[in-house]
């Protein structure tokens, strides 16, 4: 295929248009229009290959948390590929990167664990976390007890399984999914769900109480785990209400259900605590993590199970002589040692002390510089994760049409002033930066943003479309 103008044929755009197949791209349009290209990055910041500088306010799917160049995670992925570049974990063999890393994460889980298993991305964490929900019931001998909770708008990953469990509506057309015995619960969102009147507190216990009813309608003995985020990241950084996770986790119990918790974007400090579960009081008997875990430098997940968990898929390989499941790169030693110097990093930063300065910051900038904006309805998030949603009519919360893509404009017009960013659904602008941002780069950022938000709110007078103030 010919690529179109300005692209000269031997120039990256082209060969990326005539070669590479991209995740969430609308890969028709892209033959147009081609790639941004980028060649190099430095702190919180990356270069594209015709020289102009981004500030990366989403860290790049929320994962580069030390930023774009840290040297010590590159001399730990070398020391390590010259020690042993390779080896696996299957048929009882290990190496001392895995181990180390496991008891690493043990030490610093938010509630007792027993065991650490090990996958390459967030999306292989859930899956497999999913598995392990199965067979442990079918150990139990509670062969019916399988169907599995998700929430509208959480986001778990793309695999088969996990997309099943995503609540998203561009991850299940077309692919045929979510698998039979998937069903998912209502988003804790106060902003669009709350009733006229209606506290948080009160919300909460309409979200625990709906919980509940959807466990009696598929009934109790056939559901077994419930999946969720502590904050929904790519549904649009929703905060839930207060009281909601100690409301919801009191259905669980009622009904002997299983709690895992996504830790894939809120753990490793972005919450402002180590993990998403401390911030947002939840006790969860499995949790999966990935990117922040290596700082995202390589692919690494991994999925802790507590004791009850570990105890029933035990006993049940040994009925069967093995536990059959696991990748080629389960705890790949190069990822793991670059995991180690990742949490060992965190900890010689004093992460804790440094989001305690720079969170309460992003948050309060974003609220006194956009809260009463034209475009904004609400501006949400803890810690170093936060979001604001662009609105059609502030009084009554209403969206744009989606047809309008409002927020892809937006994302377009940062980059345009130097700040790669993320839209979400209804056009939700989400902000999840290195997490080695500094006071004045946020400033730096957002004064980035609001040129491009008010750029958009002059196009959109412009074109007469419809904005309620």
């Amino acid at each position: 295929m010919t690529p179109p103008p300005p692209f000269g044929a031997n120039s990256a755009a082209a060969r990326d248009i005539a070669s590479v197949l991209h995740p969430y791209t609308d890969l028709k349009t892209h033959q147009d229009v081609g790639p941004v290209v980028i060649s190099h990055g430095k702190g919180v910041r990356v270069w594209d290959d015709a020289g102009k500088e981004y500030i990366e306010s989403v860290a790049g799917l929320w994962c580069a948390s030390l930023g774009f160049d840290n040297e010590r995670l590159v001399q730990a992925a070398v020391a390590q590929m010259r020690k042993l570049p390779f080896y696996h974990a299957f048929t009882a063999k290990s190496h001392e990167p895995m181990i180390d890393l496991a008891e690493m994460l043990l030490a610093r889980a938010p509630v007792p664990m027993s065991k650490v298993f090990f996958a390459n991305s967030g999306s292989e964490a859930n899956d497999s976390a999913i598995k392990m929900v199965w067979y442990l019931n079918n150990a139990l001998g509670r062969t019916q007890k399988k169907k599995i909770i998700g929430r509208v708008k959480g986001y778990h990953g793309i695999t088969i399984g996990s997309a099943s469990l995503t609540g998203l509506p561009a991850n299940h057309r077309s692919f045929d999914v979510p698998l039979p015995g998937f069903v998912h619960t209502i988003t804790p969102h106060f902003y669009h769900g709350s009733l006229p009147g209606e506290t948080e507190e009160q919300f909460a216990t309409r979200c625990a109480d709906e919980l509940e009813q959807l466990i009696l309608k598929e009934g109790p003995d056939t559901v077994a785990a419930m999946w969720a985020e502590p904050i929904m990241g790519a549904g649009g950084v929703i905060v839930p209400p207060k009281g909601y996770f100690p409301k919801i986790q009191a259905v669980l119990r009622k009904y002997d259900i299983l709690l895992v918790v996504d830790e894939v974007i809120c753990g490793f400090w972005r919450t402002g605590n180590y993990w998403g579960t401390q911030t947002l009081d939840i006790q969860p008997d499995i949790l999966t993590c990935a990117k922040a875990l290596s700082a995202s430098y390589m692919p690494i997940s991994a999925v802790m199970v507590n004791q009850r968990v570990f105890d029933a898929l035990a006993a049940e390989s040994n009925t069967i002589g093995t536990f059959g499941h696991g990748f080629t790169y389960s705890g790949h030693p190069v990822p793991a040692a670059v995991a180690i110097e990742t949490l060992k990093i965190y900890d010689d930063m004093n992460m804790g002390g440094h989001i305690a300065t720079v969170g309460p910051h992003l948050q309060s900038e974003l609220r006194r510089r956009f809260a009463d904006h034209e475009l904004v309805g609400e501006v949400r998030g803890t810690g170093l994760i936060a979001a604001m949603e662009l609105v059609a009519d502030k009084s009554t919360r209403t969206n744009f049409p989606a047809a309008a893509k409002i927020g892809p404009r937006m994302t377009k017009l940062g980059e345009a002033h130097g700040v790669i960013g993320r839209a979400s659904i209804n056009d939700t602008i989400c902000f999840s930066p290195p997490l080695i941002i500094s006071i004045e780069e946020i400033d730096e950022m957002l004064n980035r943003v609001e040129k491009a938000l008010d750029e958009l709110a002059v196009q959109l007078r412009r074109e007469q479309i419809a904005v309620v103030r």
